[in-house]
């Protein structure tokens, strides 16, 4: 994690400062920082091994923007702060925090640690706490935040903005305000602006809007997150089996769906399995882990290469010429495989492409891939006249034109396959389409030098 120049200034700063017990200068420079940006010191001060400055540094925050920090820390570098606390100093931290970040730290806790500090809690908190930590990773439970501003039905204008000003200083969002009937049940929403501008005497059911889209617990976060985008959403409220409102997901938490989603399949994209951390924070086992399974299994694949072109010894060897073309050929069906695959799988990623729009994806693949084929094996034919004559070019320029339009049809065909057998699309990534093409366009370069040439 980088830091830029103001933020490394302060950073030396802070040490300097820590170093010498100036109480002082931490007052004065502290509040000047953004609680992102003492996160990302320490994480700094973590990865360096200066572990006991870290602590000093938190230590020196004021209690609630210690828990707003922690916030913005990972799992394991928020266990080191916590595993030093007193209880009574992780229960008041816990309870500064958000109702989402609280499960979140509370489920990285140890067993032990988690009965001591629910025995400390009120019923209510309790009950909250454990319901919110239950939810399945991934999903919009837990995901979601309990800090919202819920408001009755029957309520008039004016007694809903009571209700506003009340809530308001520990809810997640007081922009859009969410109605509930007297089962809990969520009956609809509106805006802040609606409610401001709305009369004092008029009742809330009949200024909110009804028609709500809404997520279950149990719906995937990337769901959630595509909705957020899609209808320009400050948060999402979520439902539970009985249709009570129990949380809801703002745009920022959907936000970091969406980056981790799409750093996930870049990974995929390039055969890395699913890396749980950064790649600075994860054991060089498990990066090793991730990566070496396909490596190996690719190798295999390119054994295939090498079989193709034992194969079609005499045909090499009566003219050499030919091999000067084959990485080219190879090289120029992989990359366009990769472009189409990963053109498919954003789309599937995105909602854009779905299974029903195939055969319409297919003519237009033809059509795109034969115009690329047929304008990159025009800028080659040349160079196969001056390298080995007409017969040669001929040869390269009906391959070129083959083995493009091959590997951009398996390149766009290969992610609907895997999602068919219930895989992930984004496996369709680069190393293993280009290894496909390989095998597939030195035979098909060979076959059609043999029938010409001969």
């Amino acid at each position: 994690m980088s830091l830029s120049a103001p933020l490394e200034h302060h950073k030396v700063s802070l040490l300097h400062a820590l170093d010498r017990d100036d109480r002082q200068q931490l007052n004065r420079q502290l509040p000047e920082l953004r609680s992102a940006d003492i996160g990302e010191i320490l994480h700094d001060l973590l990865s360096d091994g200066h572990e006991l400055r870290a602590r000093a540094l938190l230590d020196s925050l004021p209690l609630e923007r210690q828990a707003n920090v922690l916030g913005y820390l990972h799992d394991e570098e928020q266990l080191v702060f916590t595993a030093v606390m007193r209880n009574d100093k992780l229960q008041a931290v816990l309870e500064e925090m958000g109702s989402d970040e609280r499960a979140d730290l509370f489920k990285v806790l140890g067993e032990d640690r988690r009965e001591v500090l629910l025995r400390r809690m009120a019923h209510r908190e309790r009950e909250q706490l454990m319901r919110l930590a239950s939810y399945e990773e991934g999903t919009a439970g837990a995901l979601m935040t309990a800090d919202y501003v819920a408001i009755p039905m029957g309520m008039t204008v004016s007694r809903a903005m009571m209700r506003v000003r009340q809530t308001a200083p520990d809810a997640e969002t007081v922009y859009q305000l969410y109605i509930i009937d007297e089962d809990g049940c969520l009956a609809g929403t509106m805006s802040l602006r609606q409610l401001m501008v709305a009369r004092p005497g008029t009742v809330v059911d009949d200024v909110m809007i009804r028609d709500v889209i809404r997520m279950s617990v149990d719906t995937a976060q990337e769901e959630v997150a595509r909705a957020v985008a899609r209808y320009d959403l400050l948060a999402v409220p979520v439902i539970d089996e009985q249709g009570l409102l129990v949380g809801i997901v703002t745009h920022d938490d959907a936000l970091d769906v969406v980056e981790s989603e799409a750093t996930e399949d870049i990974h995929k994209g390039m055969s890395i399995g699913q890396l749980e951390d950064g790649v600075t924070r994860v054991p060089l086992l498990s990066l090793y882990r991730k990566r070496v399974t396909w490596l190996v299994l690719l190798v295999f694949g390119n054994l295939l290469s090498g079989a193709g072109i034992a194969y079609f010894e005499e045909t090499i060897a009566a003219q050499v010429a030919l091999v000067f073309f084959l990485p080219l050929l190879i090289g120029s069906g992989g990359n366009a495989g990769a472009q189409a695959a990963t053109l498919m799988v954003r789309g599937m990623a995105t909602g854009d492409v779905g299974v029903r729009d195939w055969g319409k994806l297919l003519g237009r693949e033809l059509l795109v891939a034969g115009s690329l084929g047929l304008t990159m094996a025009l800028a080659v034919a040349p160079i196969g006249v001056m390298r080995g004559g007409e017969a040669v070019a001929l040869v390269v320029a009906i391959s070129m034109i083959s083995i493009v339009l091959f590997g951009s049809l398996l390149g766009m065909c290969l992610p609907f396959v895997l999602d068919r057998f219930g895989w992930d699309p984004a496996t369709a990534s680069a190393p293993l389409v280009t290894t496909l093409i390989d095998a597939s366009g030195v035979l098909i370069y060979f076959s059609f030098a043999t029938l010409i040439l001969s």
